[in-house]
């Protein structure tokens, strides 16, 4: 009984030897399934851009419509995924080493294995080359966000148009140099600035920036209002008031334009993201799978 466990054993364990001095990764098998995987990607994303150039059109009621080719995008991500990786992946089951003397189940977790390791290759050697691509998406998504924090500022600068950029030294600089050599009697701003549209321009962006006008500038404005109207100080601050609320409302309008967009694209640099880590996942259980599968054509040919 002794003797025949021993020898049981010692076959096992010459028989465990000699399996152990072959390795169970075949690297060529991988290397190649995975090359065939990245040049069956390149070729169907290139032919999804040439088609969704043919589908957009330059003319407002012609071509597809964003939400058509935004569909269409992730469908063609999905098709280049599990065709791709479909026949990579089978042809490195075909291509790998006959396992003589391995359990069924063994073998079939090294298919498995060997079509997982040609999605993994595959994608990081595509991220390498590509990396720019992948970069400029997730710039993409920071500049979304970088946007939607700062409409704030960039809608009020688009209601005072290039106001503070008739001086070298910006707006800001401009408004203080005004305000120095601004004429006790506004009769005099023309000879001040030669052209009193622009200072009037600075004061109504800084008010747009700070919230409000200072009761400085709203004296000097009222001022200089009545004396180039001839309207009466009453009427004057009706005017002003006017002008500053259309302005306001403006401005509230653009930034809410404006936030509105960014978040638009944060939600779809997002979607898109998600959609494209999905895909992921079904390119790497399409190259396990179709590994498999060739695994057992290898076999039983």
């Amino acid at each position: 009984m002794a003797t025949t466990q021993l020898g049981s054993e010692t076959a096992l364990g010459t028989h465990a030897g000699a399996e152990s001095s072959h390795s169970a990764v075949s690297w060529g098998a991988i290397i190649g399934g995975a090359v065939i995987a990245a040049a069956l990607t390149a070729t169907l994303l290139v032919g999804g851009t040439g088609l969704g150039f043919m589908a957009i059109s330059p003319w407002g009621n012609d071509g597809a419509s964003g939400t058509t080719m935004a569909i269409g995008t992730i469908v063609w991500l999905f098709v280049t995924q599990i065709v791709a990786y479909g026949i990579a992946g089978y042809v490195t089951g075909r291509l790998r080493t006959n396992w003589a003397g391995v359990h069924g189940d063994e073998v079939h977790f090294r298919d498995t294995a060997h079509g997982f390791l040609v999605w993994a290759v595959s994608l990081v050697v595509s991220v390498f080359l590509l990396g720019s691509g992948v970069a400029s998406v997730v710039s993409g998504t920071a500049q979304a966000g970088a946007n939607l924090a700062g409409a704030g500022v960039g809608a009020a600068s688009a209601v005072v148009g290039q106001a503070g950029k008739d001086h070298a030294q910006g707006p800001g600089l401009s408004y203080f140099t005004d305000a120095l050599l601004r004429p006790a009697d506004p009769a005099n701003a023309s000879a001040h600035t030669g052209n009193p549209e622009r200072e009037v321009s600075r004061i109504l962006a800084r008010s747009l920036k700070e919230g409000e006008v200072s009761q400085q500038d709203q004296d000097y404005l009222l001022r200089l209002v009545a004396n180039r109207t001839g309207l009466t100080p009453e009427q004057a601050k009706e005017r002003l008031d006017s002008v500053q609320m259309q302005a306001k409302e403006t401005a509230e309008k653009l930034e809410q334009q404006a936030r509105e967009a960014a978040d638009t694209a944060r939600k779809a640099a997002a979607a898109f993201a998600l959609w494209a880590f999905a895909s992921l996942l079904v390119g790497a259980f399409v190259a396990s799978l179709a590994a498999t599968i060739g695994g057992r054509a290898r076999i039983t040919r």
